[in-house]
């Protein structure tokens, strides 16, 4: 398991361009030292705001999208044409400015040809194989879930009991209720693992995931090489902070 390193930023307006230079800059290091680097988006509000940022910018660096795998670590279980997909919300956001390869875009199956969030979690494991992410981005939610994987909730009971990379969930928290989620096996044997969180809401739930408390899945999730917190300081209130005088 590698060391957490947290980065504060003063806002979520600070913290996304920052963040998506610093995911500019590693992906084009990465780049020189192999063909693919594959990727592993998050879903949610927070994340467009990344995908945003870096759409922003990627396209003044030296960054080559042919040699970008992007991979998707939750998904609601609703049909391809839904705009609430994660995939749809950070295509959308990405493809805009970005010239990505669309051969090289994993996104989870969804209601279209699949009977249920299993069968769908099923495909996607065996699509996914021996990859292992290059960085793995992963936002946090107030209830200190990752990807779909829930506290109090089967979805993740199930990562102790499964070697599955992705499992169906059912009676999710949120809405809508049937998702699939990539499982901790799937997640923690990335290189890096990126988390992001914004918010006073949240930030109870982080100081409990960096002290390590195993009823979060937060707490749990970790890069082989590097774990990353990117917080803005609502996110990071509860977290010590210390000054140093000169």
């Amino acid at each position: 398991m590698s060391l957490e390193r947290v980065l504060r930023y003063r806002s979520l307006g600070e913290l996304a361009p920052s963040m998506a230079g610093r995911l500019a800059r590693r992906l084009v290091e990465l780049q020189d030292d192999r063909d693919r680097v594959h990727v592993a988006l998050a879903g949610g509000n927070t994340s467009v705001v990344l995908y945003e940022a870096f759409a922003n910018l990627a396209r003044a660096t030296a960054l080559d999208f042919g040699k970008l795998e992007l991979w998707w670590t939750s998904e609601r279980y609703v049909p391809t044409t839904d705009p609430d997909r994660n995939s749809t919300q950070a295509l959308s956001v990405l493809a805009r400015t970005l010239p990505i390869v669309s051969s090289q875009v994993h996104p989870m199956p969804s209601t279209t040809g699949t009977s249920d969030p299993d069968e769908a979690a099923y495909l996607y494991a065996n699509e996914l194989g021996d990859t292992v992410f290059d960085i793995c981005l992963l936002g946090v939610g107030t209830d200190g879930h990752i990807a779909s994987i829930y506290p109090d909730h089967p979805s993740f009971a199930v990562q102790s009991e499964t070697s599955l990379l992705a499992v169906g969930v059912l009676d999710a928290p949120n809405k809508p209720c049937e998702r699939m989620t990539l499982t901790l096996n799937a997640l923690n044997r990335s290189h890096e693992v990126w988390l992001l969180a914004s918010g006073r809401e949240k930030a109870h739930v982080v100081s409990r995931a960096l002290q390590h408390d195993p009823s979060l899945p937060a707490s749990l999730v970790h890069g082989v090489t590097k774990t990353n917190w990117f917080l803005d300081w609502d996110a990071a209130s509860e977290l010590p902070y210390y000054r140093c005088e000169f």
